[in-house]
């Protein structure tokens, strides 16, 4: 498997905050402010980016743990800005430190791992599922 990923390696994305990403229109609240999950998918996508930009075509990253807490709220309108860094590289598994910040302060940190896969390979087991 050859990669360009090294640990300190990094990424940041960014999303505004909108009534589709809010706890109440995710069900996972009953608030108007940014989810939990939507923070958590920033935070995924950034750590995605990374590493699917340095593999080869025939490879990818899936999810495969998240740990994180959701510190403070983000109202609707706001920036949210999502970084990883890579902390770890072991062997197919890579793992990152993340943290999600809105245009005030820091709203959420933790850690991250995901795993390189063969896409063809993967997704034939995926698929295989529905011959079951």
């Amino acid at each position: 498997m050859e990669t360009t990923l090294k640990v300190g390696m990094n990424n940041t994305v960014e999303a505004q905050s909108t009534e589709k990403t809010t706890a109440v229109e995710m069900k996972s609240g009953s608030l108007k402010v940014l989810a939990t999950p939507a923070m958590m998918c920033l935070m995924e996508q950034a750590a995605a980016e990374l590493v699917d930009h340095n593999l080869p075509d025939d490879l990818t990253s899936v999810g495969i743990a998240v740990n994180i807490s959701h510190k403070a709220p983000t109202p609707i309108g706001l920036t949210v800005r999502a970084e990883a860094v890579i902390t770890k590289i072991d062997g197919r598994k890579i793992t990152f430190d993340v943290k999600a910040f809105d245009d005030i302060d820091e709203i959420g940190s933790g850690t991250h791992e995901r795993l390189i896969v063969n896409k063809e390979k993967f997704q034939a087991k995926a698929d295989g599922k529905l011959n079951i």
